[in-house]
Protein backbone atom coordinates (compact mmCIF):
# COMPACT_ATOMS: atom_id res chain seq x y z
CA UNK A 1 0.00 0.00 0.00
CA UNK A 2 1.21 3.51 -0.68
CA UNK A 3 2.19 5.85 2.12
CA UNK A 4 2.16 9.62 2.28
CA UNK A 5 4.36 12.06 4.14
CA UNK A 6 2.43 15.26 4.84
CA UNK A 7 4.58 18.24 5.80
CA UNK A 8 3.74 21.72 7.01
CA UNK A 9 6.69 24.10 7.27
CA UNK A 10 7.35 27.61 8.54
CA UNK A 11 10.70 28.74 7.13
CA UNK A 12 12.80 31.03 9.33
CA UNK A 13 16.12 30.75 7.44
CA UNK A 14 15.44 30.85 3.70
CA UNK A 15 19.10 30.56 2.66
CA UNK A 16 19.62 27.32 4.61
CA UNK A 17 16.27 25.99 3.39
CA UNK A 18 17.36 26.54 -0.23
CA UNK A 19 20.32 24.21 0.44
CA UNK A 20 17.88 21.66 1.88
CA UNK A 21 15.78 21.82 -1.30
CA UNK A 22 18.84 20.81 -3.32
CA UNK A 23 19.71 17.81 -1.12
CA UNK A 24 16.31 16.30 -0.33
CA UNK A 25 14.95 15.24 -3.77
CA UNK A 26 17.66 12.67 -4.61
CA UNK A 27 17.20 10.98 -1.23
CA UNK A 28 13.43 10.86 -1.69
CA UNK A 29 13.77 9.34 -5.17
CA UNK A 30 16.25 6.72 -3.95
CA UNK A 31 13.58 5.32 -1.62
CA UNK A 32 10.88 5.29 -4.29
CA UNK A 33 9.29 8.55 -3.19
CA UNK A 34 7.94 11.37 -5.28
CA UNK A 35 6.55 14.83 -4.71
CA UNK A 36 2.79 15.19 -5.21
CA UNK A 37 2.74 18.80 -3.97
CA UNK A 38 5.64 21.06 -3.12
CA UNK A 39 5.00 24.61 -1.96
CA UNK A 40 2.00 25.35 -4.18
CA UNK A 41 -0.95 27.51 -3.18
CA UNK A 42 -3.30 26.09 -0.56
CA UNK A 43 -6.90 26.96 0.28
CA UNK A 44 -8.79 25.82 3.37
CA UNK A 45 -12.15 24.36 2.39
CA UNK A 46 -13.25 23.83 5.98
CA UNK A 47 -11.86 25.09 9.26
CA UNK A 48 -8.82 27.32 9.64
CA UNK A 49 -5.62 25.90 8.22
CA UNK A 50 -3.09 28.17 6.56
CA UNK A 51 0.22 26.33 6.23
CA UNK A 52 3.05 28.70 5.28
CA UNK A 53 4.49 25.91 3.09
CA UNK A 54 2.95 22.52 2.38
CA UNK A 55 4.60 19.42 0.91
CA UNK A 56 3.04 16.05 0.10
CA UNK A 57 5.22 13.03 -0.68
CA UNK A 58 4.15 9.58 -1.85
CA UNK A 59 6.15 6.40 -1.17
CA UNK A 60 5.41 2.81 -2.23
CA UNK A 61 4.93 1.77 1.41
CA UNK A 62 5.13 2.92 5.02
CA UNK A 63 8.38 0.94 5.32
CA UNK A 64 9.95 2.83 2.40
CA UNK A 65 8.88 6.18 3.84
CA UNK A 66 10.37 5.32 7.24
CA UNK A 67 13.54 4.03 5.61
CA UNK A 68 13.93 7.32 3.72
CA UNK A 69 13.34 9.46 6.83
CA UNK A 70 15.98 7.52 8.80
CA UNK A 71 18.39 7.04 5.87
CA UNK A 72 22.02 8.13 5.67
CA UNK A 73 21.15 9.81 2.35
CA UNK A 74 18.67 12.11 4.10
CA UNK A 75 20.60 12.88 7.31
CA UNK A 76 22.38 16.02 6.03
CA UNK A 77 19.24 17.38 4.37
CA UNK A 78 17.16 16.66 7.48
CA UNK A 79 19.62 18.62 9.64
CA UNK A 80 19.35 21.62 7.30
CA UNK A 81 15.53 21.44 7.34
CA UNK A 82 15.43 21.18 11.11
CA UNK A 83 17.80 24.14 11.46
CA UNK A 84 15.88 26.37 9.03
CA UNK A 85 12.21 25.59 9.65
CA UNK A 86 9.57 24.74 12.18
CA UNK A 87 8.19 21.49 10.77
CA UNK A 88 5.17 19.35 11.42
CA UNK A 89 5.40 16.01 9.56
CA UNK A 90 2.95 13.14 9.44
CA UNK A 91 3.24 9.65 7.94
CA UNK A 92 -0.09 8.34 6.62
CA UNK A 93 -0.77 4.83 5.41
CA UNK A 94 -2.63 4.91 2.09
CA UNK A 95 -5.43 2.72 0.80
CA UNK A 96 -4.90 -0.31 -1.41
CA UNK A 97 -5.44 0.34 -5.09
CA UNK A 98 -9.21 0.70 -5.52
CA UNK A 99 -11.31 1.97 -8.44
CA UNK A 100 -12.18 5.69 -8.30
CA UNK A 101 -15.17 6.47 -6.11
CA UNK A 102 -15.08 3.13 -4.29
CA UNK A 103 -12.70 3.99 -1.43
CA UNK A 104 -14.01 4.59 2.07
CA UNK A 105 -12.98 7.86 3.79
Amino acid sequence: MPAYVVVQLAIHDAQTYERYKQLAPPSIAKYGGRYLARGGATQALEGVWEPPRFVLLEFPSVEQARAWWASPEYVAAKALRQASTHTMMLLVEGLPDVPPGQGTP
